[in-house]
């Protein structure tokens, strides 16, 4: 949405002469985006995810009917085409406030309290996005973000995207339903390590939306402030969505973090609080696999 996009790039612009104080006494991250590479190690067979039913899910149904998603994605063209407009309106739904939260983390909730004029955090873009897109039978799951010195700022250390699987690419997609934009390379959509290779590359690159190409400064500026967040990566092992279950875990832990081979595992979110809940990887092959039921 263009207010959204727009709100970005004037954002950026008044926080740009700050940016470096702030950076300098630990209270915002550092802007620079630093280069990082991970092992080809193969993935660990113990590890198991856990995807949603998107057939027989009568969660994933009411969404669905009662949103009349199938509607809105009865003129797609393609898969791509498809993401896309969940994207966009997943985006549409309610301003960002980053501070508010819904009084259940459901999609139906966020949904209903949203008509009521509530506004939520980059945090439930993420659960109404990967809801939408598996009720329209795509896998999909929330991609929490961090920064590299997630351990030594007090605040603006994360972010939550989403990451969707392509049948047509064969791959992980990187989206991002608060700002409403998809990147591409070379016309190929990029899941996130590609997404900041690429930026720390400085290649070229284009985000995308439903409505086209995204502005150019509004993409610049996005890029810009992107890039920092691009460090360390976690998703859930329990990606299933509106069912009755028991959480699955590994060895007690609801996460997989992605760190770079160089990097040590971070321990601590934001000065304040532990991060307890991951497993470790420094491989791509364990993090970025093909969903299966």
């Amino acid at each position: 949405m263009k207010h959204k996009s727009l709100s970005l790039f004037v954002c950026s612009l008044l926080l740009s002469s700050c940016t470096n104080f702030f950076s300098a006494i630990n209270f915002r991250p550092s802007p620079k985006v630093h280069e990082i590479a991970f092992s080809d190690d193969a993935p660990n067979p113990a590890y198991r995810f856990f995807y949603s039913d998107t057939l027989n899910n009568t969660y994933l149904r009411t969404l669905r009917q009662d949103y009349a998603l199938d509607k809105l994605v009865a003129t797609a063209a393609s898969e791509l085409d498809t993401i896309k407009l969940i994207l966009g309106w997943s985006s549409a739904q309610w301003e960002h406030n980053g501070s508010n939260t819904p009084s259940k983390s459901d999609a139906l909730t966020i949904l209903e309290e949203a008509k009521n004029g509530s506004q939520f955090r980059c945090v439930e873009y993420g659960i109404l996005a990967v809801a939408s897109l598996n009720a329209v039978a795509i896998p999909a799951c929330p991609l929490s973000i961090k920064t590299r010195d997630v351990a030594k700022v007090r605040s603006g250390a994360g972010h939550v995207v989403t990451e969707v699987y392509s049948a047509s690419f064969n791959k992980w997609i990187f989206i991002d339903p608060q700002f409403n934009v998809m990147p591409l390379k070379n016309g190929i959509p990029l899941n996130a390590v590609e997404f900041q290779q690429a930026i720390y590359n400085k290649e070229a690159l284009t985000l995308v939306n439903n409505d086209g190409l995204v502005d150019d400064d509004v993409a610049k500026s996005y890029l810009k402030w992107i890039g920092k967040y691009l460090y360390f990566f976690d998703i859930t092992f329990d990606q299933r969505v509106g069912e009755e279950k028991k959480l699955q875990t590994f060895e007690g832990k609801t996460k997989l973090m992605l760190v770079p081979a160089s990097a040590e595992n971070p321990t601590t979110f934001q000065r304040s609080s532990k991060i307890n809940y991951c497993i470790y990887t420094h491989s791509l092959a364990d993090f970025y696999r093909k969903p299966s039921n």
